[in-house]
């Protein structure tokens, strides 16, 4: 579904990719971690056209990204920090999310329902909790019904109860067939959600694996201990 070939992209001096191939398919819930610089978000702002690689090429459901710009329509993106105008109101905010995206057929609201947003409707963004604000930014990248989810870092500042809900959804999506990846820094979210793991390091791929195969080959189930355990003896 989304292929990256020999992706390589620097920002002066820095390499911030360097000659990253990986393939991510339909029905899988990948995570992609690796240490802060090690390139996670260059590679998300790649496959989102929002960074242009220095050489190689992505591809989305086999045409090249570079040409055929309409697949972002297909990705449901949640970013770390959700940034929106901060005279608006939640209801604003995703109204004028459905105003810009007319061409959905449908909108998933189940977010916005599971998280009781709607009492909190005309709150100004402004005045909200960095939690609240991470439900927005949630919702919203679900509402569209995409394709492919990816979220950076989805539950940071969200409560017990809120991050377990979202999992939840995510472990929905991802037996809907979609491809989920994501990016977080709390290992112990994703025990329950990954079926494979992308582990990056100073722009560089180290390993793309099942999360089973890293757990057979550590002997360890916990997803934090499995990747400490292959990364030392790697």
């Amino acid at each position: 579904m989304i292929i990256a070939t020999n992706v390589t992209k620097k920002f002066g001096r820095l390499k911030a990719l360097d000659n990253v191939s990986v393939t991510c398919n339909k029905g899988e819930c990948i995570a992609l971690v690796g240490p802060n610089g090690s390139g996670k978000t260059t590679l998300i702002k790649s496959i989102l056209g929002m960074v242009v690689p220095d050489s190689g090429f992505i591809t989305f459901n086999g045409n090249n990204i570079l040409h055929h710009w309409k697949y972002r329509a297909q990705i449901g993106y949640m970013p770390q920090i959700g940034r929106y105008p901060d005279n608006m109101t939640i209801g604003q905010v995703l109204d004028m999310m459905k105003d810009i995206r007319q061409d959905s057929p449908t909108f998933d609201e189940d977010l916005i329902h599971t998280f009781d947003l709607q009492p909190l409707y005309k709150k100004r963004m402004r005045t909200l909790s960095g939690g609240t604000r991470q439900k927005v930014s949630a919702c919203i990248s679900f509402l569209f019904n995409p394709d492919v989810l990816i979220l950076d870092e989805p539950t940071a500042g969200l409560d017990p109860v809120a991050s377990e809900q979202l999992k939840e959804k995510i472990i929905l999506e991802k037996k809907k067939g979609k491809l989920v990846m994501i990016t977080s820094h709390v290992l112990s979210d994703l025990d329950e959600l990954v079926t494979q793991v992308i582990y990056m390091q100073d722009g560089v791929l180290r390993f793309h694996k099942p999360i089973e195969e890293i757990r057979t080959d550590t002997g360890e189930q916990k997803l934090a201990r499995a990747i400490a355990h292959y990364m030392q003896h790697s």
